[in-house]
C-alpha cells in the first residue's frame, strides 16, 4: 500500500511519530545514561574528569563526523531502509559498550555508538519534517522530544537501579537494558515504518559534493547551523558534569541521582507537550526566546550551588531540565523548515553534525576547565556556567535571524 502526501491521515502521522519517538528514546537514553553513571565510571576505570569528559565528547564527535560523511547519501535512499540499517548498527555498538573490559575499549565503542546514534537522530528529525506540515510541526517535535523526557523519567532511573542492584553486571547492566529495549523497537519499526522515497525523485544540480558544499554555504543554512551550535553549547557545557557536581560538591548521595532525573524527566515530559502547543500557537521564535531567557536562571544556579537542602537542589535541577530541553522544541521546529525538501536529509545530517560537534566541544572544553581538589570536589564549574550563559544569550539574538520557509510535506508510503 502507498500513502500519498494528500492522503496521509492524522492517525498515520501519529503512528509514525510514536515509532520515531521510540527509536529516538533508545538513542537518547544511550547518550544520557553516561552522565548519571559518571561517579561509577570515574571510580571503576580510575579516570580523571578530563578523561570522563572525553568519554562523553567522543560520542558526539564521531556522530558529527558520521553526519558529514552520510550527508552525501542520505537523500539517495529510502528513509525506511536507512533507518532500520542504522538502528541495527546502533544496537550492536551499544552491546559492545556493555562488554567493554577497560577504558580504551569503552572509548572506542562509545565512538561507534555515537556514529550510528547521531545519524539515527538526524533521520528521525528528517522524517518528521518530511511528513508533518510546518503549522503542526511544533507539536510533532514535542512528541519526538518527549523521548528525552522519558529517557530521564524512566530509562535513567531504571538504568541506575540495574547498575546498583545487579552486582554481577554493575555499570554494564544499563547498556544491556538498552540493547534489549532497542531490539523490541526495531521489530516494531520493521513492521510499521513506512517507505519514504519521494525525496529520491527530486531534481538535483551538480555532483554529490557540490550539493553538500552548496547546502553548507547557503546563508540561511549557516545561520541555522550557528543557532543550533549555540543551543547545544549552552547546555552541554554544564549538563555532563551535573551528577558529579551534585555528589561531590552539593553532598547528595549517588542514590539520590535517580530522584533528580526522575523529577526532571517527569516534569519535562508534561511541559514538552505544552511547549509544543505554545510554539504552534504563539510562534516558534517568540516561545524560544521566553524559554532561553528563563533557562539562564537555573543554569547559573546549578553551577554555583554549595551545600543546600536536597529539596533546593531538586527544585533547581528540575527547572534546569524543563527549560534547557524545552528550548530545543521550538528551535528544532524552526531549523527543520529552513531547507528545501530535496536537500532536507542532507541539511539535517549536516545540522546533526553541528549539534554533536558543538556538544562534544562544549563537554571537552568544560572537562578541561573543571578540576577536582584534594577533597574530591569539583572546581571552576562556575566558569563553565558563565560560558553557557553567554552562549544562551546569543541564541536569543540568533532566533530572529533564521529564515523559516513553509514547504509542503512529502511522503511516499509503506509497502
Amino acid at each position: 500500500m502507498t500513502f500519498k502526501t494528500d492522503s496521509f491521515s492524522l492517525k498515520q502521522e501519529r503512528l509514525l511519530l510514536v515509532v520515531l519517538a521510540g527509536m529516538q528514546f533508545t538513542h537518547i537514553l544511550d547518550f544520557m545514561i553516561m552522565m548519571p553513571l559518571g561517579p561509577q565510571l570515574v571510580r571503576v576505570f580510575n579516570i580523571s574528569t578530563h578523561q570522563f569528559g572525553l568519554l562523553l565528547s567522543c560520542y558526539t564527535f564521531t556522530a558529527a563526523g558520521a553526519g558529514l560523511l552520510a550527508a552525501a547519501y542520505v537523500d539517495r535512499y529510502d528513509r525506511r531502509k536507512l533507518m532500520l540499517g542504522l538502528y541495527v548498527s546502533f544496537i550492536v555498538a551499544t552491546l559492545c559498550c556493555g562488554l567493554s573490559p577497560n577504558y580504551p575499549v569503552m572509548l572506542i565503542t562509545r565512538a561507534l555508538a555515537g556514529a550510528f546514534g547521531g545519524l539515527l537522530g538526524s533521520m528521525v528529525q528528517t522524517m518528521v519534517a518530511d511528513v508533518i506540515p510546518f503549522e503542526r510541526r511544533g507539536k510533532a517535535m514535542a512528541i519526538v522530544m518527549a523521548a528525552f523526557s522519558l529517557s530521564t523519567v524512566a530509562g535513567v532511573p531504571i538504568g541506575l537501579f540495574l547498575a546498583s542492584h545487579i552486582p554481577s553486571l554493575g555499570w554494564r547492566a544499563p547498556f544491556f537494558f538498552i540493547v534489549l529495549l532497542s531490539s523490541v523497537f526495531w521489530l516494531i519499526a520493521f513492521r510499521l515504518l513506512p517507505s519514504m522515497t519521494a525525496h529520491m525523485h527530486r531534481p538535483r544540480d551538480g555532483s554529490v559534493f557540490e550539493q553538500i558544499y552548496s547546502a553548507a554555504k547557503n546563508r540561511d543554512h549557516m545561520r541555522a547551523f550557528a543557532f543550533m551550535a549555540l543551543i547545544m553549547m549552552s547546555g552541554f557545557a554544564v549538563i555532563p558534569f551535573i551528577s558529579l557536581y551534585l555528589v561531590s560538591n552539593v553532598g547528595l548521595p549517588e542514590s539520590f541521582l535517580s530522584v533528580v532525573y526522575l523529577a526532571g524527566g517527569g516534569a519535562t515530559f508534561f511541559t514538552s507537550q505544552l511547549i509544543g502547543r505554545m510554539s504552534d500557537r504563539y510562534g516558534k521564535p517568540t516561545v524560544f526566546r521566553w524559554l532561553a531567557f528563563a533557562a539562564l536562571v537555573p543554569l547559573l544556579i546549578t553551577t554555583h550551588l554549595g551545600h543546600v537542602p536536597w529539596w533546593v537542589a531538586l527544585m533547581n535541577s528540575t527547572a534546569f531540565f524543563v527549560l534547557i530541553s524545552g528550548r530545543i522544541i521550538p528551535g528544532m521546529a524552526m531549523t527543520s523548515a529552513v531547507a528545501l525538501p530535496q536537500v532536507r536529509g542532507m541539511f539535517m545530517s549536516l545540522l546533526s553534525s553541528v549539534q554533536m560537534l558543538s556538544a562534544g566541544t562544549a563537554s571537552l572544553i568544560a572537562g578541561m576547565i573543571i578540576t577536582r581538589n584534594a577533597a574530591g570536589q569539583v572546581e571552576h564549574y562556575n566558569i563553565v556556567g558563565y560560558l553557557g550563559a553567554v552562549a544562551g544569550l546569543l541564541t536569543i539574538w540568533m532566533a530572529g535571524r533564521l529564515t523559516v520557509a513553509q514547504v509542503a510535506p512529502m511522503v511516499e508510503g509503506a509497502d
